[in-house]
């Protein structure tokens, strides 16, 4: 038999293709940046051989749902979410892009985003373009899939006005989004419950959306309302879906607030009586009782209304704070549920909740929220305990539903590693592997497959997603025994144990649990139709 010559070889593992499909033995060779030969290579050499004896090799998970849009220029190594497994990130999400970005923009995040970000950071790109061509330069380790955001597009062009835009702003909006699209951009996001994306109407949705179906492009929303308005805010997105033909991804699908826990019986069954009935829409979700979101966001959307320096004049204002104390939301209805996560200038209340802050100052829980919102412009991270887990378990078990984390990149020792941000940013894909598939609410090779194909499928990635000759060497080597999420909502920085290997393009990114340093990613290519 002649020897055959590889750049890798991972042998004897336990392949789990991506498909759904259970493992088999084989081994796994990689030439270049594509998987090469599936087979039993035992005669054959390799420039690197990795022993996978007992773990399963898997195909690179996908985040279809992250949020590291501004980390991966800070910290292209990626630490939180290769050491998960995560070889491709979907960007862009709820509504918020890094790109296009015109002046106006920039100086806006330039005061009221920086505090998050480090002072070294700079806003230094325009279009979609110059944003990817910096990520290319760079590099990172991982592969990046950027969307964009319906709430950029409206800064861009209208600003944080709460209005319809005027039929040329419109028609500006559409332009922008489509120059976004031939620059890299795979789609469209909305965040329905953030300024300024909660003051479009669902008309203004349907015309920018119908724009990305001649690119095959995928319409992701952050709906209008995850709790009380559950139901109505996913007809909403269902009725996108039938309206334009283009393929819609709920995001971090779940029901918050206790008076709705169960709600997911109905809206699972929403979702299959929608795709019943031609309406291409699915889902995704993280594996935690709490969500993670900024402290302004449970104000009402009046308080919004122009945007983060109208917000800081209403709640500084006696008689504006009044009638905003007058019309709680359900988020204030237990202080207790709400841990600060990130405060940069009072890091001492991180890991406080809203009611122990209050407790402290002796001020109502209100007003505590409202100084400490005064005292960050705005900038405060938190982390809301609002979730079921029986709502969490029956989610996961849908086939229609797919796993994101709704997370950034980061690491302990960078520039977020000093705040207690929430533990999916670390944990997510381990916590489905570990947790939920031992203790039996789904199969290990449904949740690769709503790790890898599913989200690749969702996307149209045609050359990852699996493990199959003439891919792409997206891969990831797991213990199903040992894989365990570490991070917690008490000590977040912490990475997962049990995924040894993880290769991005050819190239071994995690050695032996060990970052190589390698920046083989880049921002991939939207297929052509």
């Amino acid at each position: 038999m002649n020897q055959l010559k590889f750049d890798i070889i991972i042998k004897n593992g336990r392949v789990m293709d991506g498909s759904g499909n259970t493992w088999y033995h084989a081994d796994v060779g990689i030439k270049g940046s594509r998987i090469t030969e599936i087979n039993d290579l035992s005669n054959a050499t390799a420039s690197r051989v990795i022993n996978a004896k007992g773990m399963i090799v898997a195909p690179g998970f996908i985040d279809i749902h992250s949020h590291s849009d501004y980390p991966v220029l800070i910290e292209p190594e990626v630490h939180s979410k290769i050491r998960q497994g995560v070889t491709t990130e979907v960007i862009g999400n709820c509504g918020s892009s890094a790109a296009p970005m015109n002046k106006i923009l920039s100086e806006y995040r330039e005061k009221y985003d920086k505090s998050q970000l480090g002072e070294k950071f700079a806003f230094s790109w325009n279009s979609m373009k110059e944003y990817l061509d910096i990520i290319r330069v760079k590099g990172a380790s991982f592969n990046i899939v950027p969307l964009t955001g319906h709430g950029t597009l409206r800064q861009n062009i209208i600003g944080n006005d709460n209005r319809a835009p005027t039929g040329p702003e419109l028609n500006d909006m559409k332009e922008l989004l489509t120059r976004s699209l031939d620059e890299g951009s795979w789609g469209l996001s909305t965040g329905l419950i953030y300024t300024p994306n909660l003051y479009a109407k669902t008309d203004e949705i349907i015309e920018l959306v119908r724009i990305l179906e001649k690119y095959d492009g995928l319409y992701t929303s952050h709906i209008r309302g995850e709790g009380d308005t559950l139901i109505e805010a996913l007809e909403e997105a269902i009725s996108i879906g039938k309206e334009t033909g283009v393929s819609v991804q709920v995001s971090h699908f779940k029901a918050c607030g206790s008076r709705n826990w169960g709600k997911t019986e109905d809206t699972l069954k929403m979702i299959q009586d929608a795709r019943d009935s031609d309406i291409d829409i699915t889902f995704d979700q993280y594996p935690y009782i709490a969500s993670s979101t900024g402290l302004a966001s449970i104000l009402p959307p009046w308080a919004h209304e122009g945007g983060a320096e109208k917000l800081l004049q209403r709640i500084s204002d006696s008689e504006t704070r009044e009638k905003l104390r007058a019309e709680p939301t359900e988020e204030m209805e237990d202080w207790t549920r709400i841990l600060i996560a990130h405060a940069a200038n009072n890091p001492k209340y991180e890991g406080k909740t809203v009611q122990e802050i209050a407790d402290l100052e002796k001020k109502t829980s209100f007003d505590a929220m409202c100084d400490l919102l005064l005292a960050e412009d705005a900038q405060v991270m938190v982390i809301l305990y609002e979730m079921c887990e029986e709502d969490v378990q029956r989610v996961m078990q849908d086939p229609n539903g797919m796993i994101g984390s709704d997370g950034r990149a980061m690491s302990p020792d960078g520039v977020f590693g000093g705040s207690k941000f929430h533990p999916r940013y670390y944990g997510t894909f381990p916590r489905v592997l570990g947790y939920y598939v031992r203790k039996g609410v789904i199969s290990l090779q449904e949740a690769v497959r709503k790790m890898t194909s599913a989200p690749a499928q969702r996307l149209g990635i045609k050359d990852r997603g699996l493990i199959k000759e003439g891919l792409k060497a997206d891969i990831t080597v797991f213990d199903p025994d040992t894989v365990k999420d570490e991070a917690t909502f008490i000590d977040p920085h912490m990475y997962a144990t049990g995924i040894p290997y993880v290769i991005v393009n050819g190239v071994v990114v995690i050695d032996d649990g060990e970052h190589t340093g390698a920046l083989p990613g880049t921002p991939l290519v939207r297929p052509t139709t």
